[in-house]
Formats: structure tokens, sequence, C-alpha cells
């Protein structure tokens, strides 16, 4: 769960420290005092994109902190320690969130730097947000096969990823046909093109690393002259004139009085008889080398024509002979595919048929599931309605396939594979007894959308194991027994999770086990936004102002403990 919530510097805020408990929370307060920037600040931390607007005026940088407590067996462990984060399972994860008045954003988690994209991925596995138009995502058909999915979990996942990648293997496949039929008289062309290259690169017979070690080569003959008499000098001087007969004779005078100061003179002797030995090791060496020296212009001549040769094919086919070594294996593939483009069309053909007949005993596998899971989705849908006072209320799914007259033939249906199958889905709802399904964007209205929504996610507070739950103002176009409805649910949603929601209807704001009241103050000419969590007192007061309005009298108080005291029996029911 979210344990706590440090803001400071964003929009109206200058500094608030929340801290949370287990349950249902509510934020409450008068319209315009902030509410929303609570949700702002926690959409940062969930990895939503962040502005310079978002910097309070006259400051550097906006931050916003969250500490999540969570159990060690959460799936967000696991995402955690595959992005490389140094966190404990047994200690807090804590999220960090900069944004600077240049525009400019800082992501860390547990004090490590991560990028967006990264955030974005623990973010939300950690917070679902459910905003004030979220439901109008129902009205949106496209959308309406993601939601059936996202009701499938890790089991239709599963089925889902084995199709996508047959998917791609036949649209792979499927590419490369129409490629080669599309083969233009300029591809032609350029089959000569290709032969004359292949007939250039493969008469060099180039090898890996030959205008290196040719270099070298080069190098060596270019210099023979030089290295012979400095090499022949040096040893001259070693040998011919007596330096190595002077170092012996030396090594002979020393040894004759090691006796008479053996302490000063043994190291001195064993010193001169080490260099001895060294410069005759050195000697023996050049005179070796000086025997390998070779003048041959000839070669000199054959190797500078191989270089000028090399670089002129560097100049036509890449700057190594790696990279003309690689053109050329390009090039006698694509030759090899135009020379033998019949064949290669018909192999193909065969193979794209065979990757289709697996595509579509896939597909076909995908459509039964997400049959079966919309009739399951269905029943527990209508199940959570009930409960919001949507009794009378049918719900069905429509599960077609995509026509498309240049698709596959699928029972005798032209249909169009996609990278998600081949289903058109569209959720469907009767909201009256006796009247047929109608497609939900048609009929339904705004407080139907909200408490579908509210259903909707009942269910998937149950599958993806998202610990943190927030809605915003999802009570929007209800009101009496509704609106109560929705409190409860909201509560019931609670007990295995934790739920924050901004009303402002008292029937909701009393079914909180934690309420926090939101205002601006004016301090010294800046508006600044404040934020309470309210004792058992304070709820009273601000309940009796959420029903009377800004006069609390004696009988909205009254009204306002009754309310809570009907709640808590509620919820103790």
């Amino acid at each position: 769960m979210l344990v706590a919530l440090s803001i400071r510097h964003l929009a109206v805020i200058e500094a608030v420290q929340l801290h949370f408990h287990k349950g249902f929370h509510v934020l409450t307060g008068e319209t315009g005092a902030g509410k929303s920037i609570i949700i702002d600040a926690l959409s940062l931390i969930a990895g939503a994109r962040g502005s310079s607007d978002f910097v309070r005026y006259g400051c550097e940088r906006a931050e916003v902190e969250a500490s999540f407590e969570l159990d060690d067996d959460h799936p967000v462990w696991d995402t955690v320690d595959r992005l490389g984060i140094n966190a404990s399972r047994d200690e807090l994860l804590i999220i960090r969130r900069e944004l600077t008045a240049q525009g400019k954003s800082f992501c860390r988690m547990n004090g490590q730097m991560v990028n967006l994209t990264m955030l974005r991925e623990v973010g939300e596995m950690l917070i679902n947000i459910h905003g004030q138009h979220e439901h109008q995502s129902l009205l949106k058909v496209d959308k309406h096969l993601d939601w059936l999915d996202a009701y499938g979990g890790e089991s239709l996942a599963e089925v889902k990823r084995r199709y996508t990648m047959q998917y791609n293997r036949y649209k792979e496949v499927l590419r490369e046909v129409e490629q080669l039929k599309q083969t233009s008289q300029q591809t032609y062309q350029m089959l000569d093109l290709y032969r004359f290259q292949i007939e250039e690169l493969s008469s060099a017979q180039l090898k890996l690393g030959e205008d290196e070690w040719l270099t070298e080569e080069k190098r060596k003959l270019t210099n023979a002259e030089k290295l012979m008499d400095n090499v022949n000098g040096a040893y001259e001087k070693l040998y011919g004139q007596g330096a190595m007969d002077a170092v012996s004779l030396a090594v002979d005078r020393l040894e004759q009085i090691v006796p008479v100061d053996p302490e000063q003179f043994q190291p001195l002797v064993e010193q001169l008889q080490n260099a001895f030995y060294q410069l005759e090791d050195a000697a023996f060496q050049l005179r070796d080398y000086r025997e390998q020296i070779e003048f041959n212009p000839a070669r000199l001549e054959q190797i500078e024509d191989r270089l000028d040769h090399i670089i002129g094919l560097k100049r036509k086919y890449g700057s190594t002979i790696e990279a003309m070594l690689a053109h050329l294996e390009h090039i006698q593939g694509e030759v090899d595919k135009l020379e033998n483009k019949d064949e290669r069309i018909e192999k193909l053909e065969k193979e794209q048929a065979i990757q289709l007949e697996e595509a579509i005993l896939l597909a076909s596998e995908l459509s039964d599931l997400r049959k079966k899971l919309a009739a399951e989705l269905t029943i527990r849908i209508e199940r959570e309605l009930k409960h919001l006072h949507m009794e009378r209320t049918r719900l069905g799914v429509r599960i077609d396939l995509l026509q498309d007259h240049q698709g596959v033939d699928v029972d005798g249906v032209a249909t169009r594979l996609t990278r998600k199958g081949w289903d058109d889905v569209e959720f469907l709802i009767s909201p009256n007894p006796g009247e047929p399904l109608r497609p939900l964007h048609k009929i339904a209205s705004g407080g139907e959308l909200s408490r579908i929504m509210l259903a909707l996610k009942t269910i998937f507070a149950e599958v993806d194991r998202i610990p943190v739950l927030i809605f915003d103002e999802v009570d929007t176009g209800v009101s009496g027994r509704a609106a109560q409805a929705i409190a409860e649910k909201l509560a019931e949603v609670a007990g295995s999770g934790q739920v924050f929601a901004i009303t402002h209807l008292p029937q909701v704001a009393c079914m909180a086990d934690h309420q926090y009241y939101i205002e601006k103050r004016v301090q010294d000419e800046r508006t600044s936004t404040f934020v309470t969590e309210l004792d058992e007192g304070g709820r009273v007061q601000e309940l009796a102002r959420m029903l009377g309005g800004v006069e609390v009298t004696e009988k909205t108080v009254h009204h306002a403990q009754e309310m809570l005291k009907l709640a808590e029996r509620q919820k103790g029911a």
C-alpha cells in the first residue's frame, strides 16, 4: 500500500506531508481547493509526463515522493529486479519525481536514477487512476477488446503471445512473397550490377586483416636499409668493439677481491654477471634479426599494388575488409533470390500456407477463450451492477469475425487477421427489461457508465493485484441510492486493497475509513493548498458542510453524525 506522500512546490502546494492507512480514503473540500493536484502528484509517481507548468510559480523545481509497503511476493518486485534497481523486498519501495522550471524531469527509485519508461513500467503496477472522464473509454469500441483481454489475465495473455509470434512469422513470409512478386525491371538491371560486384570482390580473394599485415610488411621493406644499418651497428658495438669483453674483464677483476671484502663486492659481481648475460642475450637477438632483414624491391612493389587495389575496393564497397565481405555475402543472397525467383516464390507460398494454417488455429483458440471469458465477465459485471442499483440491467459482449473482402477464408467468411487476432468485440447493454441488447456507446448515460466502470475496476482489482486504486469523482452524474451504492462498493473494494476517492457527495465520504480535507489559504499574498487528515469531529463538520453548503447548522451536524454511525454499521455488517 501507499504509506506516505510528500509534495513540494507542485502547482499551488507549497509543502504537504501525508501518511495513509489501509482501507478506503476520501479527499473532500470546496471546488477548486486543489484535490486534483493530489491526483496529479500520484500520476507523476506512476510515470505520467510532467511539464514546467507543474512547478509552483517562483520555485526552481517541484518534488513528489511516495513510499510503498508491499508484500514480498508482489509481482512489481520481479520487475524492479529485472530493471536492475537495488531494492530489498522487506523494505519500502520509494519513488521520487522531480520537475524543474526548465521542463526537465528526474526519476529515482530507492535513490537510483531511472528513465520515464522504467518508472511507468513500475508505476502502472502500483497505482491505477480512474479519472473523471476515463469511463468515456467505454464508449470507444476499439478499446473493448483490450478490456476483455485484461480480464483474461495471464492465461489469455499466454495464448495471445503464441498467436502474435505466429502471426509475425506469417506476415514476414507474406511480405517476402509480395516483395519478390513486385520485382521491377529496375531490380533486374541491378542483377547485372550485382554480378559485376560479385566477380570483382570474389576475384580479389580478400582475407580478414590482410590490409593490416600488408601495411606492416611494407613498413619493414621500405625501411630495410635503415634497419640493417642500425641493428648491425648496435651488434658491432656490443661484440665487434669489445663491450662484452670489457664487462667480462671487469667481472674477473672484482672476483679476485671478493674474498677481501665479500659484503661489498659479491653483490657487485652478481650485478655485473647479470648485466653480461642480458647484454649477451640482446646481442644474439640483434644478430638473428639482422639475418632476417630482407632487401626485396619486387616484393615491396607487389605489396603496394595489392594495397592500392584494396583501397580502391574500399571506396566502392566498404571502409573495411569485413564490411566488403559482408556486402559480398548480401549481394550473393540477392542474386540467388532473383535468379531463382520462381522457385523461391513457390517455396515461400508453401511456407506461407503452413504459417497461415498455424496462425488460424491459434486465432481460433484465442477467440474461443475470449468467448468463454466474455460469458464469465458478463455474469460478474451484472452481479456487481446489482449492488450498484442497476439490477435490471443486462450486459452482453458481441464477438464477431473482423470481415475484410481481401482477408483469409474462415468458415466461408473473408476474415482479417491482426496482431490481436480476428475478433471484433463490443460491449452491449440493455438498461431496461424487455429491451434488446444495444451498443453501449449509443444508450448508456454518464451515471450508468460510471457504475459500469466501477464494476469493471472491482473485478480487475482481483486480477492485476494493483495495490492503490484512485477514483477521481467516479460518482459524477449519480445521486441518491446510486451514490450510496457506489460508496458501499468503494468500501468493499478497499477491503482487499487501498482505495482513494475524490468526492463531493456526503454519501460517499461517510463510508470512508479515513478522510482528508483539502483547502486553499492565502498567506503573505500567496495562495497555498493545505491537506488535513480529519479526526471524528472534523469529519462531522466536513460532512455537515457537504450536506448544508456554506452554513453549518445544528441539524446538518446531527445529520452528519447519523450518517457516520450508519456507515459504521453498514461496514460492520
